[in-house]
């Protein structure tokens, strides 16, 4: 089952490019959704996923200790840092902090429990250099239009088979000198040395570090 959910939008961009829909792909940039026709992102992608909602309705919304809080319409249909249309409500803002894709699980939060401090970049393409050297700073960008944050970079060890082309696949971790909102597994990051590219992979994780 192909894990929408955790998607952002520039990832939906590129999907409403692949299905034939480049008019969407270049709407301008929203906090919402803009740039699905009717503003329906569920009915969106029920158009685009046959018998979605059927199969993924009923998962928990839960705060972050686990505690459930109610039922929502399925975990494709939210996203991280999403306030409106959760069709839930608290007597204060609450947003989408994660999204358990395999248990059908959406946990929401305060704003702050959206802000991280580090996270684990994979599938690294790199393209100025041939290295990431341990403690490189970079400006690093999450999401589309993002201005960019100061960071450093550590190349994560792994080990392979000889067999196996290791060039540009060992992991980063990413370490931001201010929190920054809405780090979101599956979407993209690319590090940046002034306007030059380094590279850049798809988020595996975030992490708050005290």
């Amino acid at each position: 089952m192909l894990p929408l959910g955790p998607y952002r939008k520039t990832q939906i961009r590129q999907m409403a490019h692949d299905y034939g829909y480049p008019e969407l792909a270049k709407k301008n940039e929203s906090y919402e959704i803009c740039f699905v026709p009717d503003n329906d992102y569920r009915g969106f992608l029920k158009r685009r996923v046959q018998g979605l909602e059927e199969r993924v309705a009923g998962g928990n919304f839960v705060d972050k200790q686990g505690k459930i809080l109610g039922q929502h319409k399925g975990y494709p249909f939210y996203t991280i840092g999403q306030r409106k249309g959760l069709d839930i409500t608290f007597g204060k803002p609450v947003f989408v902090t994660k999204i358990d894709a395999d248990n059908n699980t959406v946990v929401l939060g305060d704003e702050e429990d959206l802000e991280q401090n580090e996270m684990m970049v994979g599938k690294i393409n790199l393209i100025k250099y041939d290295t990431i050297s341990p403690g490189m700073e970079a400006t690093t960008k999450i999401r589309y239009k993002d201005k960019g944050a100061l960071s450093n970079l550590y190349p994560v060890e792994t080990h392979h088979h000889a067999s196996q082309v290791t060039q540009n696949i060992a992991p980063v971790r990413v370490r931001f000198y201010e929190n920054v909102k809405g780090i979101a597994p599956g979407q993209s990051a690319v590090f940046y040395e002034g306007d030059d590219v380094i590279g850049g992979g798809i988020i595996q994780s975030g992490v708050l570090s005290r």
